[in-house]
């Protein structure tokens, strides 16, 4: 079952990863066992994914990252939201990402 993301979530890196940026490519290295996808693999973001994963601060929510990239790559929210929105389900799943909870 794909991980429900909340477009007015908040989220940030696993500490369970580090990412490196390696000729263009941001690549994603899981720390433990468990996460990443089952063989414990490399995880690489492209130009767009780079730009998603530097946003996530665990201060700004999903939609206003969308609405901010959208408007930099002069590209339409909807196209943008689902990209991200796919990328982010993915991330989760693989537990890259965590979600922060609103204080």
């Amino acid at each position: 079952m794909p991980m429900k993301i909340q477009m007015d979530g908040l989220y940030v890196h696993s500490d369970d990863v580090v990412a490196r940026e390696i000729e263009g490519e941001l690549i994603i290295v899981p720390l433990v066992a468990g996460i990443g996808d089952l063989e414990n693999e490399l995880f690489a973001l492209n130009e767009t994914g780079k730009a998603i994963w530097n946003c996530l601060d665990g201060k700004t929510d999903l939609r206003k990252i969308i609405q901010a990239l959208a408007a930099e790559y002069q590209s339409e929210p909807g196209e943008v939201e689902k990209d991200a929105v796919g990328l982010m389900e993915e991330l989760l799943k693989r537990r890259m990402i965590v979600a922060v909870n609103k204080t």
